[in-house]
Formats: C-alpha cells, structure tokens, sequence
C-alpha cells in the first residue's frame, strides 16, 4: 500500500475498522499482521516526498532502508498537523503491521503522537525533534535529531565571504529553539569572517506557505541583502525568488543547488538514512531502542551540499578549515563573550556550548548582530 493510492490510508482505515467492528473482532489484531515481514517501518510526511527540503530528506531517509532484506517500508506524505496524522499512525500500524514508526513532522508530537504511544503500547514511535522527555513521555517514544546548526554556521562562514553588502537574510517558520539556533549559527559563522555583519530575519509563521516566503525573501533583498538562506519545510521558494532577485543562496535540508546553480553556495543538509539504518539495525536485532539520539557532521547524521561555482578560494580554505575543526568533535558555536540582539548576557567570557550541550534545545534569544525578534 502506497500514499499515492486515490483513497488515503485514512480512509481506507474508516472503512475497515467498521467492518472489523461489525464482527466484534475490533480490539483483534488484523490478519495481516501474521504475514508481516520481519519489520515493518511507518514514515509520516506533513509535506510532498519531492519538495526539495524537509520531507524529501526524510525520504531519502527512508528510500535507504528499502533495499533491506526483510524490511518492508510504508510511507504517507501530505498529513496535515490534526487528529488525521493519528488515523494514518493507526492505519499503519493495524493495516500494514508496523512496529515502528516515524512521525517527522514538529507538530506530530503532542498530543498526537503521544496519543498513538498511549494506545499502542507495543509499537516503538520516534519523533524527529527535541521534544521527548524521559520524566513526562513513554518510554516507547523517543526523539532523534541532528546538530544541522553546525552547517548552518559553515553556510554563514562561505556567506561572510561573499556579502558585499554585510547584510545577510534568513526566511523561517517558527522562533522555535532549532529554528533560533539555525538563524543564530548562520550570523556567527558569517561574524568569523567579518564581525560587522548582521542577519535580518523574517518569521513566516509556517513551515510551509509558499506566499509569505516569496514576500519575505522579496523584502530581504530590497533591503539589500544579497546572501539569503532559510528554515522552512521547503526552500524551493526562497531559492528560486532569491536568485532570482540576483542574491546568493545557501541551503536547508536537501541539496537545491539544481534550482541555482549559479547562485548556490553551499548548504545543511539532513543524513537521515544514517540514523534510520542504526534504529532498524536494532529493531531486527532485538535491541531496546534508544529514546534520545543526536549526532552531528563526525556522526554522519548532517552533511554539507558541494560548494558551488561562485564561491572563491578564501572562503573555501575557510570551510575547509573550519570544517576540519569541526569533525574532531566539541565544536562550539555559542561561546562568550556573547549577547542576545536584547543586550542580555547568554554565555560570559570563557563558557562555551559545544553541539552537544542540552542547554542549545532550550534556545529563545537571537544573537547580537540578528535584527529581529523572537515576539
């Protein structure tokens, strides 16, 4: 069964849990079930598996896994952020047989998800973010997620060398913690370059709405910025209306260099075949699955898009360089002296917060240098 069929799993889900209900068997598990595969693994997508962004790299996530013996992949894209998310876990789960799945989307996780965990005690969800909480959630929840704000920062440090006009522009969703830290890396990477340049932000309040990301990469570079990057679901917008503008564009997610090819620089983009690997690794084998996984670029959960035609020899020592530094682990890219954009102190001269400080998944300022406001 695919997401492409006329009826979505939703519905076919209604039709069958009727029936299933008319002959008193709806507590039962499905026949199907006795003809699983050794696995069978659920992937939910809020947005198209092709948009050049978040969902496409859960994708490429999940096309990974189909060549595994034994393993069989369902997947539904376009599940909006309500109770129908809940029906496709359900319809999953019930129809298909899975014993894991990944519900990618941000707002997927409370309640929805949650609600599934509480139902389905027996089916292991992992939540792509860093929501899951051993003290509130369950233990068949977990959360897994990737220091992308490490690629941001080398976005910043190759756009730091390309701005001539010092102003760099950021589209995003929601002044949510990986979203601040993304739009805060970016500003520092290119601040290693030349202290004196700043970002200017513009939250959309979507992570997909491809109107208002038009409008806001369009007011960007009236403002004369001519480096912009993103983190919306997908950058297709910003990139095409960007370099479209005659801006620089750096990336989010996936590769988008074919919607620019001149004007790409660079971009952070999501390893996630690597992690769905390690999780189905340990499904097959019997293992627990571990509720809380991060990684970063040394991990293989994030990798940078290819430098690209405009980017010159400076900036690319830099990259290099920077990115070599990176890889020994320990990186830090909030480090003091440091203030928020509201003159508050956020980390003091000495203290550091390398990629894997916790303290980063609570992150509600912007930096000094981001003109902007988390309001």
């Amino acid at each position: 069964m695919t997401d492409r069929f006329m009826l979505t799993r939703r519905d076919l889900l209604k039709t069958t849990t009727t029936g299933v209900a008319a002959l008193g068997l709806s507590n039962a598990l499905p026949m199907s079930r006795a003809f699983a595969a050794a696995a069978t693994v659920g992937f939910i997508y809020v947005g198209p598996k092709d948009d050049y962004g978040y969902n496409q790299a859960h994708a490429e996530g999940a096309a990974a896994l189909k060549g595994i013996e034994g393993i069989t992949v369902v997947e539904e894209e376009n599940v909006p952020e309500t109770v129908d998310v809940q029906k496709t876990m359900e319809s999953m789960i019930n129809l298909d047989g899975a014993s894991l799945i990944f519900p990618t989307s941000f707002g997927y996780f409370d309640p929805h998800m949650l609600a599934m965990c509480a139902k389905f005690p027996d089916v292991q969800f992992r939540h792509c973010g860093g929501m899951w909480d051993k003290a509130k959630h369950p233990m068949n929840a977990g959360s897994y997620f990737g220091y992308i704000g490490m690629g941001q920062y080398l976005n910043g440090v190759v756009a730091g060398h390309t701005t001539k006009s010092k102003k760099l522009g950021f589209v995003a969703a929601k002044p949510i913690p990986q979203v601040l830290l993304n739009i805060n890396s970016f500003l520092l990477g290119a601040r290693s370059v030349d202290p004196t340049i700043t970002c200017q932000v513009i939250f959309t309040g979507e992570w997909s709405l491809a109107v208002k990301e038009a409008e806001a990469t369009n007011a960007l570079v009236d403002q004369g910025i001519d480096v912009v990057t993103c983190h919306v679901d997908s950058p297709k917008v910003v990139v095409e209306t960007a370099a479209g503008r005659g801006a620089f564009v750096c990336g989010y997610h996936a590769n988008q260099s074919p919607l620019a090819p001149e004007k790409y620089l660079t971009g952070a983009e999501w390893n996630w075949a690597k992690v769905y690997k390690t999780f189905v690794d340990d499904l097959v084998a019997g293992k627990p699955l571990p509720n809380f996984t991060r990684g970063g670029l040394a991990d293989g959960f994030v990798k940078m898009s290819p430098l690209g035609p405009a980017v010159g020899e400076p900036a690319r020592k830099q990259f290099d360089a920077t990115l070599a530094e990176m890889m020994k682990g320990g990186f830090a890219v909030i480090k003091g002296p440091l203030k928020s954009n509201k003159g508050t102190v956020v980390a003091t001269e000495g203290q550091a917060f390398p990629e894997t400080a916790i303290e980063l998944e609570s992150m509600d300022y912007l930096v000094d240098g981001v003109v902007g406001s988390t309001a």
